[in-house]
């Protein structure tokens, strides 16, 4: 009895320690892992979709389309459902002209159930895929960017790449600075299926709508844009210049009516292209202004009423400064001269004198004042902007040089921003690109033109406006200004510093003006690097300007 008595407590004993592990079991899966493995049959049975939202296009400001979507297509593989792997390889790689073993070293590992073959493939591509039925490959929806225009202001648009994560993003211009506008908010799918992959009618199912991205609609004048390429690629042979910019500008507005550097690249094929050249030179190089720069600092002066313009300068000869000694560009000397022939001749010497009346804090402010050293924070994507040297570096010599253009270094776009405060009657604008923002409901959000600060007195800005109008008329430019309207302008010729020294033969050429002067429909700078026709602004840059001047007249109707 005993003996029984002992088996049956150990059949209790088992029976007792299999119902506490079935136990312990039960609580594991029921309480202690419930959260991980709720998570685990979502993943098995919740199956989420991404609905890639549209991009915003991009217009001009008469509403042509810029930059666009066109259907593409993403073409994918899925491992488990492929036949012949080295059969649908060759096939790929024939469709979609890539390489084969490319191709091959996409199929690395069977581990993946869905691999991506080939993004943004046109419509053409997709189709001959679809023709040949090949198990396993699949298409979805990828649309791609187009440029109706081609390569126009390409520097402006900039253009869409993957980013880190493999998703679309904007580089560039305007697809980089308005990326989180022109993207819009993707949508999903989400939904429960069976262990085979289809849809539980009775299960969870949420959809959210992919919101299109917003458009842009832009300053940017089509046909000015247009003029200012054509005329800058042919001056750009004509004068043997290795690169150049035009900016057009309204000089009330602080609006880009046009913008052009070259080189440049097509945003369609910019992998073809040296990605230095993706930069907008525009907005981006700098260089020393030279002459352009002396009208600033002679507002500046007649601003502050240091010289008026019947101030005389005795122009006797070359100025010492210290070690240094600064001449004329073209070592002519005129004797007494009145301010504006200071203008007139573009008498470095003169300037000197100008800068040394108006006094080293002075100029400082101004510079500061007027913008540079500092962004203008235009909407377009990565500007830059030379630094100002440090106030204790500044010497007697490079005050001197300074009220002249040279010893400080500017952007084009900081450039033309300044010399409008003079052309506008004295206020410093903020430069813009985008004149308006429209929403999926055809809202339109208008943005706002924005004055920075007055610079100068409407009186002082007339003056030296004045002095400009003369420069052209009675200076190196007077044969090429159109009869019948008068126009405000200045050449600029700057050696470009090499290793601490000056270049002698290399130069870039400038010439900065607008028109009509009294009321100007548009301020434009233009801008030739190393020109090797001639150094000189007035044989270059100025002649390039007036060309373009003469189609924007009969553009604008201009009388």
């Amino acid at each position: 009895l005993f003996e029984m008595e002992k088996r049956l407590f150990l059949v209790f004993c088992l029976f007792l320690i299999l119902f506490l592990s079935i136990t312990l079991r039960l609580f594991y899966w029921q309480v202690a892992s419930f959260e991980s493995l709720k998570l685990i049959a979502l993943q098995q049975t919740n199956i989420s979709s991404v609905i890639k939202a549209g991009r915003g296009s991009i217009f001009s400001a008469d509403n042509s389309p810029l930059v666009i979507n066109q259907p593409a297509y993403l073409v994918f593989a899925e491992p488990k459902n492929i036949k012949d792997k080295q059969s649908t390889i060759g096939k790929l790689a024939e469709i979609l002209s890539l390489d084969a073993a490319s191709v091959s070293a996409k199929f690395t590992t069977d581990k993946l159930s869905w691999i991506p073959i080939a993004e943004k493939v046109e419509a053409e591509t997709a189709e001959k895929l679809n023709t040949a039925k090949l198990a396993g490959i699949g298409l979805a929806q990828d649309d791609k960017r187009f440029y109706p225009e081609a390569s126009m202001a390409a520097h402006l648009l900039g253009f869409v790449g993957k980013n880190q994560n493999g998703e679309d993003q904007g580089y560039f211009g305007l697809e980089g600075y308005y990326d989180d506008q022109l993207k819009g908010r993707n949508g999903y799918l989400k939904e429960d299926r069976d262990i085979s992959g289809n849809p539980i009618i009775a299960g969870e199912r949420t959809f959210v709508e992919a919101e299109k991205g917003r458009d842009l609609i832009l300053s940017l004048d089509r046909t000015v844009q247009y003029i200012i390429e054509d005329k800058l690629k042919k001056g750009l042979e004509k004068y043997g210049a290795i690169g150049g910019s035009v900016i057009v500008m309204d000089p009330y507005k602080g609006s880009i009516l046009g913008m052009a550097s070259m080189p440049g690249y097509d945003p369609s094929k910019r992998l073809e292209f040296d990605l230095s050249l993706y930069k907008n030179p525009a907005i981006s190089s700098s260089f020393e202004p030279g002459s352009t720069f002396k009208v600033l600092v002679m507002a500046a002066a007649v601003n502050e009423n240091k010289v008026e313009a019947d101030t005389e300068f005795d122009e006797k000869g070359p100025v010492e400064i210290g070690k240094y000694q600064i001449k004329t560009w073209n070592q002519e000397y005129h004797g007494r001269i009145k301010v504006p022939e200071i203008i007139q001749y573009s008498s470095n010497v003169g300037m000197v004198f100008i800068g040394e009346k108006l006094g080293s804090e002075n100029l400082l402010k101004y510079i500061r004042d007027l913008g540079f050293g500092q962004l203008t924070d235009i909407d377009l994507q990565d500007e830059g902007t030379p630094n100002l040297r440090p106030i204790d570096k500044w010497y007697a010599i490079d005050f001197a040089t300074t009220s002249f253009g040279q010893g400080i270094a500017a952007t084009p776009l900081q450039m033309i921003r300044a010399v409008a405060a003079i052309a506008n009657g004295g206020e410093l604008v903020k430069p813009s690109v985008v004149s308006k923002i429209r929403d999926n409901n055809g809202k339109i959000i208008s943005l706002d033109h924005k004055i920075e600060r007055r610079i100068y007195n409407t009186e002082s800005a007339s003056l030296v406006k004045e002095m400009m109008v003369q420069a052209v008329e009675k200076g190196e430019t007077k044969f090429l200004k159109p009869i019948g309207i008068r126009v405000a302008g200045k050449t600029g010729t700057a050696q470009i510093p090499i290793a601490g020294h000056y270049d002698t033969e290399k130069t870039i050429a400038s010439f900065v003006g607008f028109l009509p002067a009294d009321k100007p429909k548009f301020i434009m700078l233009v801008t030739l690097r190393e020109p090797t026709s001639s150094p000189w602004g007035s044989e270059t840059a100025a002649p390039l300007f007036f060309t373009i001047a003469r189609d924007l007249i009969a553009y604008f109707k201009i009388q």
